[in-house]
């Protein structure tokens, strides 16, 4: 991963050379920002140019010594990955898992593309409704690894990726590890809710916030790294309001989100119809899910609340829905209306709530679609 490879961020890179260049570099940084603006590949940019053998002369990576062939693979024995992680079923009782069990299915994750989210990292595990956290075991493996010496005589980079999932054991061990670093490491943190991060650690970072991608960059990314056809790629930025991996969502003919979306339509058709027994084989379905996928739909069922709401005002600069999800919407926006949509997103809202406390998904499911019926009468 190079600077070059990382979509936008022009500012941020900017800032990080010229920190680099006046050896002002911080040696704990943390990266945020909006889902899918480019956090992860920033930080493997940065961590493949300072450990680049040519990086004093260069401002990205040579891609041509030793080590940037190292880094390229995401194998350079001086950059250090954590991780959160699942107990897989032939760990023993007494194993705590570390981010070294699950490395080779990282590095090929990497390698098919660095725009990585929690949700694919967690089907790249085959996690069905297991937490991925970073856990205890972690923290003393890291010291392990920092404790000995640059494998190449320079550098070390230290990536922590999901920060806010890490268990407060590590955490504290990570705290020691920041106030007092092995000579030449650096720690990049890149994080999705920073502010469910350690305060003391939060307080020993340099924090560097990045900014949703612009709908143009998007675009011409969509265009030269994918071919898509201009019009579309127009179209397909703008619905992904600055979120990369959703634009890339949206490219591929089986995904997710067309799946979301046929749920959805058939979620709508059979509570406006008030059958209750074909909704109870579709809360069957949407129940047998695991609970991060059934997560990700009530996010989508909430998406969809507002796209369809601010469809009915027709102006097009404000909505940013798919050409499958506004065709649906041609017909079907005037039911989400000022007199319903607060309880929608209530509705939706108040399942997060449930799944994300274990409750049984059959009850919630079932039970969202009966208000659903209810709300679409209104």
């Amino acid at each position: 991963m190079t600077f070059n490879d990382v979509i936008g961020q022009q500012e941020i890179k900017a800032r990080l050379r010229q920190m680099v260049r006046d050896d002002r570099l911080p040696h704990a940084l943390m990266f945020c920002g909006p889902a899918g603006c480019g956090k992860l590949p920033l930080a493997l940019a940065l961590a493949s140019w300072l450990l680049c053998k040519r990086q004093e002369t260069t401002d990205d990576c040579c891609g041509e010594c030793n080590a940037c062939h190292m880094t390229q693979r995401y194998e350079h024995p001086d950059m250090h990955f954590t991780f959160p992680t699942i107990k897989a079923k032939w760990m023993g009782t007494d194993h705590k898992p570390i981010s070294d069990d699950y490395i080779k299915e990282w590095h090929e994750m990497l390698r098919r593309d660095a725009y990585v989210t929690p949700e694919e990292w967690l089907e790249a595990m085959d996690a069905v409704n297991q937490q991925a956290i970073i856990t205890a075991g972690e923290g003393d493996e890291l010291i392990r690894k920092l404790s000995l010496k640059s494998s190449q005589g320079g550098r070390k980079v230290s990536i922590i990726w999901l920060p806010e999932r890490m268990h407060a054991t590590c955490a504290n061990k990570m705290l020691k590890l920041i106030e007092e670093p092995p000579l030449q490491t650096h720690f990049i943190f890149v994080s999705e809710s920073p502010e469910q991060v350690l305060g003391t650690i939060q307080s020993r970072v340099q924090r560097i916030d990045l900014k949703q991608l612009a709908d143009s960059e998007i675009e011409q990314a969509l265009v030269s790294r994918r071919g898509i056809d201009p019009d579309l790629a127009h179209r397909l930025a703008r619905s992904a309001r600055g979120n990369w991996n959703r634009a890339i969502a949206e490219t591929q003919a089986e995904g997710e989100n067309k799946q979301f979306l046929e749920q959805y339509k058939q979620l709508m058709r059979l509570a406006f119809q008030s059958k209750t027994r074909e909704l109870s084989a579709w809360t069957e379905e949407v129940a047998s899910w695991g609970r991060e996928r059934q997560l990700r739909f009530l996010r989508y069922i909430l998406r969809m609340t507002r796209e369809n709401f601010a469809y009915n005002f027709q102006q097009p600069e404000i909505v940013y829905m798919t050409p499958d999800e506004e065709q649906f919407a041609t017909r079907f926006a005037r039911f989400v209306n000022e007199r319903n949509v607060i309880g929608f997103s209530q509705m939706a809202n108040n399942a997060m709530r449930d799944i994300g406390q274990n409750a049984n998904p059959k009850i919630v499911f079932f039970d969202m679609a009966l208000e659903t019926a209810v709300l679409l009468k209104q």
